[in-house]
Parts: C-alpha cells; sequence; structure tokens
C-alpha cells in the first residue's frame, strides 16, 4: 500500500492546486489519507449527510417518504443546479422524489424542500454525534458573487474524513441493525440512502476513469474554489473502497488553456482508480 500513497500524492503533487483525500479499502480496513481533517468547501457533497439526516427524520416519524411537496416559483430563482429550475411551478411529487433529485442531479430546488423541512442546529447536531466532527452546514445556499477566494466559513464545510466516515456507517447500517441505529436510522433506510446515491447521473469525478457500469454510490460537488466528490465504489454488487477527493483553489484556467475544473475532474478519476487497480 505505500506504493499506492506514493501514486497517490504523486498525482496531487502534480496539480495547482490543493487536494485532500481520504480513502477505506472495506475488505481489510486499511485506512489512509492526505489532509483528511483539513477542513475545506463541502459545495454539494454536504448533500449526503443532508440526506441521511432527513432520513432519520423518516425514522422517527416526523416526516413521510409519500409526503406530497409542491414545485414553487419561489424555490426556483436563481437556481443553478438541477432540472426542477425548469419546471411548470405547481407539480407535486413525494419527498422521497424530492431526495432522488437533490442527490443524482444535485438539484437545488429539491434540496431546498428538503432543508426547509428541517432545523440547521439539529443536522450539525446529527452530523456531530455520528463523528463528522468537521462538518459545519452554515446557510442553505451560498450568497450570490462569491469570490474565488472566499473563507471556507462563508459555506458549508467539511473534510475528506467525515464524508468516508459517513459513508462506512451508511455501508455498515444496510446490513447492521446497531450501526443503523447509530444513525438514527434502519437497514432499510440506509439502503436507501446508498440507493439513491448509486442512481447519481453526474459521473465525472470519482467514477470517470472506471470500468463502465461500474457501481458507484457518490455524491459531487462544485463551487466557486474547486470541485469535489465522495463515493462508495463496488466490485459487482458489493461495497469495495470508499474514497472522497477534495479539489481545492482550482484555478479557471490551467497552463496550458484548459479549464481548471478539467484537471480537478482528472484527479478524481485518476486518484480512484489507482485504488482500484491496487484493491482488485
Amino acid at each position: 500500500m505505500q506504493d499506492l500513497l506514493a501514486r497517490m500524492n504523486a498525482v496531487c503533487d502534480a496539480q495547482p492546486f490543493d487536494t485532500t483525500w481520504c480513502v477505506k479499502d472495506l475488505a481489510t480496513g486499511w485506512h489512509a489519507d492526505r489532509g483528511g481533517d483539513v477542513v475545506t468547501p463541502s459545495a454539494s457533497t454536504r448533500k449526503t449527510s443532508i440526506l441521511m439526516h432527513a432520513l432519520s427524520k423518516v425514522h422517527e416519524g416526523k416526516l413521510r417518504l409519500d409526503e406530497p411537496c409542491t414545485i414553487e416559483a419561489r424555490l426556483q430563482e436563481g437556481v443553478d443546479s438541477g432540472t426542477y429550475q425548469y419546471m411548470t411551478p405547481g407539480c407535486v411529487i413525494p419527498l422521497r422524489d424530492a431526495f432522488v433529485n437533490m442527490i443524482i442531479t444535485s438539484d437545488n430546488v429539491c434540496t431546498q424542500i428538503v432543508l426547509e423541512r428541517l432545523d440547521r442546529d439539529e443536522l450539525n447536531a446529527w452530523c456531530r454525534g455520528i463523528g463528522m466532527t468537521g462538518t459545519t452546514h452554515r446557510v442553505n445556499f451560498p450568497p450570490p458573487g462569491l469570490a474565488w477566494d472566499h473563507p471556507v466559513d462563508a459555506v458549508a464545510s467539511t473534510t475528506a474524513h467525515d464524508q468516508v466516515l459517513l459513508l462506512d456507517r451508511m455501508v455498515a447500517g444496510a446490513t447492521d441493525p446497531t450501526a443503523a441505529v447509530a444513525l438514527g436510522a434502519t437497514p432499510e433506510l440506509c439502503r436507501l440512502g446508498l440507493d439513491i446515491l448509486s442512481w447519481q447521473r453526474l459521473r465525472n469525478l470519482i467514477p470517470c476513469l472506471l470500468p463502465a457500469k461500474t457501481k458507484v454510490a457518490n455524491k459531487t460537488g462544485r463551487g466557486p474554489r474547486g470541485r469535489m466528490d465522495a463515493g462508495v465504489v463496488y466490485r459487482g454488487e458489493a461495497p469495495r473502497f470508499i474514497i472522497a477527493v477534495y479539489c481545492d483553489r482550482v484555478p479557471d484556467t490551467l497552463p496550458d488553456g484548459l479549464p481548471g475544473f478539467t484537471a480537478a475532474y482528472a484527479t478524481a478519476g485518476r486518484l480512484t482508480r489507482l485504488c482500484w487497480d491496487t484493491m482488485n
């Protein structure tokens, strides 16, 4: 595994931006990171914790998966992610489908629907309670016109380690009722959370260099400072490893003239492929 670490760090060292990552081999328990506890903007990777906290509220009986949710014009204003910004106001979907679209297309109309049913203090307390000590949900959405070099505390923030910990707990909870209880959920709800993540439509980061049709349960993010992704990579239907990659302070344009985000995508993909080739 020392060779794997050296090769992963070499990929990061070659980039003109900061990359932190964390990985866990689910077969052996081996765990490694590069700046895994560095707090960084979370962008939409925060939505995995929002999803699981919301599912804990379903378990408590405070939310219902079949609860009707109306797509309102006010929720569509200023939205730049997902598809429901283009839908006819007044259409109604169940809360379950809001969960799905919040994750698989990072839909921010649906994210607002979910967040309006949650208390941010309770969400942060839930994160702390499961061990995500570097994660903070601050505002529903970043203020418009946020500068490229904005401070971390202007937005929601997290760490690569926290995201791997959450996904690891979800994997454990999917088969172990005691592990599910630690998330305030049930095995069925943990499996639903992983299923939703596995329906992800945005596959240009962690999955981009894996064999076609590889199952990956992941949540991507993009913000003024960078690109990020955290997910469970499967071999067949079995969870094989978990990886989180955060590319921060990514320049708009690279020295060769290409957009900076293309290098962030490639970095996440190459790190994941190195783990895939070594662990398989």
